[in-house]
């Protein structure tokens, strides 16, 4: 039986319950696409039988009715352990064998989940268009052309092309989410420490999330609640429960223009205009607001000492294998290395965050705030010969969500030109997950 071109949770469980497919059938079937569409460089370590056949065997002893994963294959972004397999975060001279799964990853395997393999990455989860991989450049899953979007940009594309039916990134600057936009998938980054990050090789660790990557809310939901949970194991680990959907009183979007980019930016602005219409339609409250404060905000994570803390969890290992880092990603990491970014301008840039971070709660203290996940994209050539401003252009309307503890879900909206997907972004305080969620399921209908 072929499976369709994008698979849901539920989909499979229906075909399970009647018997017309079983979960060996399906790794075969996602095996033999991997192995098809090798040249989209979405899996570092592939989906193999000699791998799921353990987590194949193990279904036989749980009970289908009471794991809600059970059977459903999902990726692993390679810089999440998954025992068994080595982690590289898209580095082989990095790559070690962990001797225990990632928090998160161990919860969907006890649910029933299948992890299918380790998708490509932007080396060190520093990037976010997928073009940074000794892997190979991951492709857009549209267009082939155009970059995927990273850092989880095979994990992205994975689900994209029915490669898996759900899959973990992570996101500290948007990595959950530009990837999701530019694949037309829905992208969800809950809140900091909702989800353990145990098992996770830091980017900026008090930062760091892991997402998921699916195609519809369903999926979305489910994931979360077996991700979400405190860990005692965990240091970065929150007790953060999320509340019943619900909607906002208020949908908050930019006063300014938005700062559109790269050679489809007609095309993005043009989408832009009609998810604002779609966005007014649902009969909520819209405003027009100040929000550059958020774009100040964004400058801050790699524009200030707060890259600092990436050069504190990896800087040892790039000065003694900087011929095995990507030059563009070393340039990044050794940024943290800066003779003047002292304790003081730290402290300083911490002050100044929290200052950002008062005027957004009292912003969106009940309300939603809306921006394009990317205001542009680019192809892959263009990338290569540019590739500081190109990837900076990708964060700008996401670099501020972790530094100013909010949560965040990106949302496809529109269709451009040649299927090119267009998207929002929602965001919220940490404690109003509930409201994003309620949000998106509205534009969305589902």
């Amino acid at each position: 039986m072929k499976l369709p071109e994008r698979i849901t949770i539920n989909y499979l469980r229906e075909e399970y319950k009647k018997g017309t497919l079983t979960p060996r059938e399906v790794i075969e079937n996602i095996i033999e696409k991997a192995a098809e569409l090798e040249r989209f460089n979405i899996w570092i370590c592939p989906p193999s039988m000699e791998k799921t056949g353990k987590y194949l065997d193990n279904l036989g002893d749980m009970d289908f009715e009471k794991k809600p994963l059970w059977g459903i294959p999902f990726a692993v972004k390679d810089n999440i352990d998954l025992e068994g397999y080595e982690t590289t975060a898209a580095c082989p001279k990095y790559g070690y064998k962990p001797t225990e799964n990632a928090g998160v990853v161990e919860r969907l395997i006890n649910a029933g989940a299948i992890p299918l393999g380790k998708t490509n990455l932007d080396q060190f989860a520093t990037g976010l268009v997928g073009t940074r991989s000794p892997y190979g450049e991951c492709h857009n899953s549209i267009n082939e052309e155009l970059i995927s979007g990273g850092s989880s940009s095979g994990s992205a594309v994975a689900v994209a092309l029915g490669e898996a039916v759900f899959s973990l990134g992570t996101d500290t600057a948007g990595s959950g989410r530009v990837p999701a936009s530019l694949n037309n998938l829905i992208g969800y980054k809950p809140t900091v420490g909702a989800w353990p990050s145990k098992g996770v090789v830091p980017a900026c660790a008090s930062l760091d999330c892991v997402t998921v990557f699916a195609n519809n809310m369903d999926d979305i939901d489910l994931v979360d609640s077996i991700a979400r949970g405190y860990d005692s194991t965990d240091k970065w680990s929150k007790d953060v429960k999320r509340g019943e959907d619900s909607l906002p009183s208020e949908i908050i979007y930019p006063l300014s223009d938005i700062d559109f980019y790269g050679p489809f930016k007609d095309e993005y602005k043009e989408a832009w205009e009609k998810s604002l219409k779609k966005i007014k339609a649902t009969g909520i409250k819209v405003e027009a607001k100040d929000t550059s404060f958020y774009q100040k905000a964004a400058l801050l994570l790699y524009g200030g000492p707060c890259v600092a803390e990436r050069w504190s969890d990896l800087g040892e290992f790039v000065t003694n294998n900087a011929e095995d880092v990507f030059p563009v990603t070393r340039t990044i990491l050794e940024s943290g290395n800066r003779p003047d970014y002292t304790a003081e301008a730290l402290y300083k840039t911490l002050h100044e965050l929290r200052g950002y971070k008062l005027m957004s709660d009292n912003l969106v203290s009940d309300a939603i705030l809306v921006f394009p996940t990317c205001a542009g994209t680019y192809t892959r050539d263009e990338v290569r010969a540019n590739p500081i401003e190109t990837n900076s252009d990708m964060g700008k309307y996401t670099n501020h969500c972790n530094l100013l503890d909010m949560c965040a879900i990106a949302v496809p909206t529109e269709i451009m030109s040649d299927s090119k997907p267009f998207g929002v972004t929602l965001f919220s305080k940490a404690e109003n997950e509930h409201l994003l969620m309620g949000l998106a399921k509205k534009l969305l209908n589902e």
